[in-house]
């Protein structure tokens, strides 16, 4: 009898494993085991039904935090993203990507990040977004103990050491560096003062300009300020107080609205740079419209929604029927490198978690289709020689389809070219 109900018990387990319900541990899918995320069944939406699917997670804010009207165009555009590679024959020839399963909304929450995340990550080969410097600061640990390649919706210079982490473009503080530097090209400041907010976002863009104030000789100063239109009335009086030749703005866009037409309204005349997240075209239509046209100019680690490469233009292709916004923009451009690493994972036969780390290691470029120069994915070298150091200069224009058109393509100030990236800028602040 016992001979029997080991014989049917294998069965039930041969059947299963065929199915691809069970899945083995991280060791990959050599000697057939499938990786955590990683079916033999096909996605639920598949193009093709005799392929497997790797499942990657979302986690981004997708209602209540500041971010959110750039995190919901971000999403959709991976998910666009994703269609279009599986629609082209999907990874290798052999799976195809589902980003659609495991979406969570972090609210821009530290906590309520690293709930969602452990929430999912049992069914997740990696994680296709994770959005916020702070909110992905509270599940590294987790990331890197089990081999969890992540692409981050943020740019903190943290994350130029870290191997689990996919960045893509210039960290905040490279951008606050090479903004800075414009300014003094072009306005010849002597006073610059950082408002931002708290955490690796807002400290790392600080920094940045900290350190290019200092090389250039300019007077600097720091204000933090918490998130909330309603909370901006320190930020706005230091401005108004102290009349910084210019203002280097990293906070949410609604945030940015309210400081620069409360400081514009008070009689401030200087200038003001935002980092990538605090703009959206949606602040044209605010009451602070006349001042952002007067005073503000954007800063991007990549080009905006209009601009002409092959990458922009299969995004628009992909997205007919969206309100421009450079959340799909990013979105797009940050999925290139994960495709990247995902092809030679399965190219290697090392269809794991390890695997997927693995061939994230070798990479030295990334074939962005123009939206960023290939040396951006660069994540085989060490960190200082890995980082990325361009960034873009935009001015308010109410006739682009985000609301800036460039005004300084892709460059390198002299700060940015000369730093040791050694650590986290931050952490100088």
């Amino acid at each position: 009898m016992k001979s029997r109900y080991v014989v049917a018990f294998t069965a039930v387990v041969a059947l299963l494993s065929a199915c691809g319900v069970i899945r083995g541990d991280d060791e990959g899918s050599k000697g057939g085991a499938q990786a955590p995320g990683v079916t033999t069944e096909p996605c639920p939406n598949a193009v093709d039904r005799n392929k497997g699917c790797i499942y990657l997670g979302t986690i981004s804010d997708l209602t209540a935090g500041p971010f959110a009207a750039l995190a919901v165009p971000i999403t959709d555009a991976q998910k666009a993203f994703w269609a279009r590679v599986n629609k082209a024959g999907g990874i290798g020839g052999k799976y195809e990507v589902d980003v659609t399963r495991y979406v969570r909304d972090n609210k821009y929450n530290p906590e309520v990040h690293r709930q969602v995340y452990n929430e999912i990550k049992d069914q997740v080969l990696g994680l296709a977004q994770t959005l916020g410097s702070p909110t992905t600061a509270a599940i590294i640990g987790d990331l890197k103990a089990n081999n969890i390649v992540a692409a981050p919706a943020s740019w903190t210079s943290a994350w130029e050491f870290e191997d689990v982490i996919l960045e893509s473009g210039s960290n905040y503080c490279v951008e606050a560096m090479n903004s800075v530097d414009y300014a003094v090209e072009t306005y010849k400041p002597k006073s610059v003062m950082a408002v931002h907010l708290a955490g690796d976002y807002g400290a790392d863009a600080a920094a940045g300009a900290k350190i290019a104030a200092e090389r250039n000789g300019l007077e600097f100063t720091s204000v933090e300020t918490p998130t909330g239109a309603n909370e901006q009335g320190r930020a706005i009086t230091e401005i108004t107080k102290n009349k910084p030749d210019l203002v280097i703005l990293t906070t949410g866009p609604a945030d940015a609205a309210t400081i620069i037409g409360q400081a514009a309204a008070a009689g401030y005349k200087g200038r003001f740079i935002g980092t990538g997240p605090t703009w959206n075209p949606a602040l044209l239509k605010s009451p602070a419209a006349p001042a952002l046209k007067a005073l503000y100019e954007q800063s991007a680690p990549g080009k905006p929604w209009g601009a002409e490469t092959p990458g922009h233009q299969a995004m628009r292709e992909a997205l007919p029927n969206v309100s421009a916004n450079d959340g799909y923009t990013s979105g797009w451009a940050w999925a290139y490198p994960l495709k990247a690493a995902l092809d030679k994972m399965v190219a290697s036969g090392d269809v794991s978690r390890k695997g997927l780390l693995a061939a994230v290691k070798t990479l030295k470029t990334v074939d962005y289709e123009g939206m960023l120069p290939p040396e951006a994915g660069n994540y085989a070298d060490d960190a200082n020689t890995a980082t990325f150091r361009q960034t873009l200069i935009s001015k308010v224009d109410d006739q682009a389809p985000t609301g800036v058109s460039i005004v300084k393509d892709f460059f390198t100030g002299e700060t940015a070219k000369s730093y040791t990236f050694d650590g986290p800028c931050f952490a100088k602040l």
